[in-house]
């Protein structure tokens, strides 16, 4: 049933691939704050090698994984099998934002097709990989990838994201930094 893993082999590796959706959870240091888990699909998840992995993390109404990740660096990744046999897989981590101007971004870019309104790649070294059984996920059918974020970002342009993460990205719901001196300011 559980069993843990030093690292991603091409068994598991091939698996994420397969995979249509998966959840990214993060969480602010001490009391009162907010846990977060966002759900993510299109093709933004890459392995880039046995202990680190990467995805795309794309404009959104809240910029908590990015405010969480930059205070404390702990990120949970979870796949579940939606089809075939049963699996969750869970990828514990400390996670690195990496901004689309930032140096070195743009060979993690071409990683992943073009997507309008990226707000950062999100790079996680691994420090425990670990799956159960999923005996309780349903059977799911994968019918397409909604377009409502792509025609969203297309229709703001660059102009209108970067305006966007200004006015709603620059802090999480707990007021912790997210997009704010990241260089947003700016430009």
């Amino acid at each position: 049933m559980a069993r843990t893993y030093p690292m991603l082999d091409q068994k598991l590796t091939e698996w994420i691939g397969e995979q249509h959706v998966y959840f990214v959870a993060t969480a602010p240091i001490g009391p009162g704050g907010h846990v977060n888990v966002s759900p993510k699909g299109y093709d933004s998840f890459r392995v880039l090698g046995p202990t680190t992995v990467a995805y795309l993390d794309l404009t959104g109404s809240g910029v908590e994984t990015i405010a969480h990740i930059r205070q404390n660096g702990r990120v949970t990744i979870m796949f579940c099998a939606f089809e075939g046999p049963p699996r969750v897989l869970r990828l514990y981590g400390s996670g690195e934002v990496i901004r689309p101007d930032d140096p070195g971004s743009d060979e993690l870019l071409r990683l992943f097709p073009g997507h309008g309104g990226v707000r950062a790649v999100i790079r996680v070294n691994l420090e425990r990989i670990s799956t159960t059984c999923g005996y309780g996920v349903p059977f799911m059918e994968f019918d397409e990838e909604r377009k409502t974020l792509r025609q969203w970002s297309d229709r703001k342009g660059p102009e209108g994201i970067r305006k966007y993460h200004l006015e709603e990205n620059s802090y999480s719901v707990d007021g912790l930094p997210g997009l704010a001196g990241l260089g947003i300011e700016e430009a």
